[in-house]
């Protein structure tokens, strides 16, 4: 089993003290719909990528990640102390659309043609191969 990184370890401190943070501190109705979905550091630890997970349309999107921005300050000063780091990593907050894409993908598989159809078109109308039985 690989161990983790240094990198590894504190996205995953970061990930889950704004999760922390969000549910019991945070008053910005823009963030209520707001999950964290992950985290990624910078290999030097100085940045943080912060997907966020929003529920709801473009404009509730884009409100939740304003609020996070001008919230940054106030994250960064309460999860400071718990991640012992010298210097607190700058914060990104980005939309992470994998739900959305995961989404739509269920959509298309579940509109496409079932197995019993496909075979059918794809031999003859009668469901042989077409090659000469001996």
């Amino acid at each position: 089993m690989k161990p983790y990184t240094r990198a590894e370890r504190v996205s995953i401190q970061i990930q889950q003290a704004i999760t922390e943070l969000l549910a019991r501190k945070m008053q910005d109705p823009r963030m209520e719909m707001a999950t964290i979905s992950g985290v990624r550091m910078s290999p030097d630890l100085s940045l943080a990528y912060v997907y966020v997970t929003v529920f709801g349309d473009k404009k509730r999107i884009r409100g939740a990640l304003e609020g996070f921005q001008n919230s940054k300050g106030f994250i960064k000063k309460k999860i400071a102390p718990k991640l012992g780091l010298r210097i607190m990593p700058d914060l990104r907050f980005i939309h992470d659309d994998s739900f959305d894409e995961a989404a739509r993908l269920d959509a298309l598989i579940d509109a496409a043609p079932k197995g019993e159809n496909r075979e059918a078109d794809a031999g003859e109308p009668d469901g042989s191969s077409g090659d000469p039985v001996e």
